[in-house]
């Protein structure tokens, strides 16, 4: 695995005071990394909790901006607990898996295991067109089913859901993607299998090989790069880099690959 660096700068308009927490760190080791959060160019105290960040600020400009540089040998994730199956199990806002449940046992109940699981992906990939703009904060894996369309977000939410409600413990991961066009922070799958996790991107876009996770949890709502805790916040722009010091590994999408941290 090569050598990476990331970087992300996240600009807003605030009407009035707020208070967001901020998920753009890389959770892995670096080797070095820093982040800055300003309002109207001054510094903005802020509060780490565990690798989110909390702010509280007034009117202005607010501006947040993370560099890091991570090691060219990242680990994989520790095995799953009995805890991560069973909240990997569970359906959670954004997959109902509970609701899919039927569909998902008429297609893929039969299957078994990374099966499964690939049978899941492929269907997801080849059935759902990346459409930008075609869902919204509240759509959810069942939405993105019938509406046969989305972003990275409902793809993984798709996935998630099914692999769920065929007994495949299945949970999702906020990464920077080098390779990923246009540049983005993006959203893949980890599934349990054989006791470890895998990871899965159904919408192909990025070699899962170069991936830097940022965020893991049920679903969008646990790992979102910002969340507003109170006030609002009115997005002005947004630049995201992730590049490697060698070429993108080729990636099938069908072999068995982890996603380091």
């Amino acid at each position: 695995m090569a050598a990476m660096r990331v970087a992300s700068t996240l600009s807003y308009d605030v009407p009035g005071p707020a208070e967001v927490a901020f998920q753009v760190a890389v959770a892995g080791p670096v080797t070095s990394e820093a982040l800055t959060v300003t309002l109207d160019g001054a510094p903005v105290p802020v509060t780490a909790v565990d690798r989110a960040h909390l702010v509280r600020v007034g009117r202005g400009r607010l501006v947040v901006a993370y560099t890091a540089d991570l090691a060219d040998r990242r680990e994989p994730p520790p095995p799953p607990s009995g805890h991560d199956r069973l909240v990997a199990l569970r359906p959670s806002r954004y997959c109902p898996s509970d609701r899919l449940a039927g569909f998902a046992t008429g297609r893929f109940g039969s299957l078994g295991g990374a099966d499964a699981v690939r049978a899941v992906a492929e269907y997801v990939h080849r059935h759902v067109a990346y459409t930008p703009g075609a869902s919204g904060p509240t759509t959810d894996a069942a939405d993105t089913l019938l509406a046969g369309e989305g972003v990275c977000r409902d793809y993984a939410h798709l996935v998630a859901a099914l692999c769920r409600a065929v007994g495949v413990p299945a949970r999702v991961a906020a990464v920077y993607a080098p390779g990923l066009d246009p540049m983005d922070f993006h959203l893949v799958v980890e599934t349990v299998l054989d006791g470890a996790w895998w990871v899965w991107d159904a919408t192909r876009l990025a070699p899962r090989g170069s991936l830097a996770r940022i965020a893991t949890g049920r679903d969008a709502a646990d790992v979102a790069f910002a969340t507003v805790l109170a006030g609002t916040l009115d997005p002005v722009g947004q630049e995201i880099t992730a590049t490697t010091g060698a070429d993108l590994p080729a990636d099938g999408h069908t072999s068995l690959v982890a996603l380091p941290g």
